[in-house]
């Protein structure tokens, strides 16, 4: 990465169709595929996930004819850092349910306004982002140690359970409006004796973007570590949000064999963040940082395979 790299010309019109697309598969999931209340099958979601991955790399061809091979590279190094990394999202996502009692033919509904509100926030923090480091380039050397940190943490992780309860955004939601335990159906809100609470459906979703909040605070400093051209780490990024809740359909009843995935993810960030603070003395070419990355995912997937927790392995 290199904080004079040309800024790709993309004109407003590309910016609009980019956008067109992604609101157009919004409505199209929500209006058309998921108009009623269903679970999603382990087939479907693979299908839907397999869907997405081939959009993104169709675009990503689309990139190398039009802006050349390293603009290519960037994109998919970005797309493949935000996929995986989303993947650690998907294990909070089961506790979040696990601990709402959410029904499984409703989580498609949490998951998909939880994504929509990501993508905007994401969008909001990617470019908020790109100009602070683009006029203090110290914020690099910041968004490094941070990396480390996580990826330290994420290798490390603190025992215990999620407590959204003790989270201070649920206690201000509880304190503006009561809150009611059942569920009414998909309704994020139920009137009662003319009276309007919010369901625990509601309460999921708003630690579903918490999570998604917080997890953001890493993964798009890792994709700025590759690239810091705007279209190309808002791109990447939200076609790999776009594609999470398929593959947390997809992989919800898996993830629990990859129990050595997290250490891969975490040696990832702090490969990323490391790349970050040597950025302005050593280039690492990203060829070399794709190839990182691959090679340290399937280590990461073979090992939880051959090694199983219940040889007590990990701690």
């Amino acid at each position: 990465m290199n904080e004079m790299e040309p800024v790709l010309a993309i004109p407003f019109w590309g910016w609009a169709a980019f956008n067109i697309f992604v609101v157009t598969a919004i409505i199209l999931d929500l209006f058309i595929l998921h108009r009623k209340n269903q679970i999603i099958g382990v087939k479907q979601a693979f299908l839907t996930s397999a869907i997405w991955i081939g959009l993104a790399f169709l675009f990503n061809i689309w990139i190398y004819y039009a802006f050349g091979k390293d603009t290519a590279l960037d994109f998919l190094t970005g797309y493949l850092i935000e996929e995986f990394l989303s993947i650690d999202n998907l294990f909070v996502f089961i506790m979040i349910f696990e601990y709402f009692r959410t029904p499984r033919e409703y989580q498609h509904k949490v998951l998909f306004w939880g994504i929509l509100g990501a993508i905007i926030m994401r969008a909001l923090f990617i470019f908020f982002g790109i100009t602070l480091v683009k006029h203090f380039h110290w914020i690099l050397y910041v968004f490094g140690v941070f990396l480390i940190y996580a990826g330290i943490k994420m290798a490390f992780p603190k025992e215990g359970q999620i407590d959204p309860e003790n989270n201070p955004l649920i206690k201000l939601i509880k304190r503006i409006m009561p809150v009611t335990n059942q569920y009414d159906g998909d309704k994020f809100f139920s009137l009662k004796d003319n009276k309007w609470y919010a369901t625990p459906l509601f309460i999921a979703l708003v630690t579903v973007e918490l999570t998604d909040l917080i997890f953001a605070l890493d993964s798009i400093p890792a994709v700025m570590a590759i690239t810091l051209d705007p279209f190309i780490v808002y791109t990447s990024n939200i076609f790999a949000v776009l594609g999470l809740r398929s593959l947390y359909f997809a992989l919800a009843h898996l993830m629990p064999l990859f129990h050595f995935l997290k250490y891969g993810l975490a040696a990832i960030l702090a490969f990323v963040g490391i790349k970050m603070l040597i950025s302005s003395y050593v280039h690492i070419p990203i060829g070399i940082s794709l190839g990182f990355i691959a090679v340290i995912l399937v280590l990461s997937v073979l090992a939880s395979l051959i090694f199983s927790k219940d040889e007590k392995l990990i701690h």
